[in-house]
């Protein structure tokens, strides 16, 4: 499947706005949904952190990778768990990969809420694309739903 090998690399900018997300979401600021998201190294088994946009959509709650097949989203697949962070509060997650099919809705939704911040990573996508254009694309954006927060 062409989209699995789909990762764009972050860039210098990435890097620095990456940072200045995470150090908010540890001291408890959420920017529109921002939280940090840690996960298991699949090689070293040390904890890898990053932070993610989560995305409460139809009363679910989901991650989306924007830059594809990155290092967390591999990390999350061989883990099957992880942790998500806002501030002292976290939460053990197990999240369930959605098929190609599940993401369109969601990637719509991610659109309608991030376009401002991830558009670059999407190509020529927006929230109002065809139904058969997200679906085209949904292969190469890993979706996870998460388990109801307790």
């Amino acid at each position: 499947m062409p989209g699995q090998s789909r990762y764009l690399k972050p860039k210098k900018p990435t890097n620095v706005f990456n940072r200045a997300v995470a150090v908010l979401a540890k001291l408890g600021v959420s920017l529109w949904g921002s939280r940090i998201l840690s996960v298991r190294g699949r090689k070293t088994g040390e904890w890898r952190s990053t932070p993610v946009n989560l995305l409460v959509f139809e009363g679910e709650r989901y991650l989306l990778a924007p830059r594809g097949h990155t290092q967390w989203v591999r990390n999350l697949r061989a883990a099957g768990e992880a942790k998500l962070r806002l501030g002292r509060r976290e939460e053990r997650i197990v999240p369930v990969e959605l098929t190609d099919d599940e993401k369109v809705p969601v990637i719509r939704a991610y659109l309608k809420k991030w376009a401002w911040e991830v558009s670059a990573f999407f190509d020529d996508l927006k929230a109002t694309s065809p139904d058969e254009d997200l679906r085209a694309a949904a292969p190469g954006f890993p979706v996870f739903r998460l388990p109801k927060e307790k």
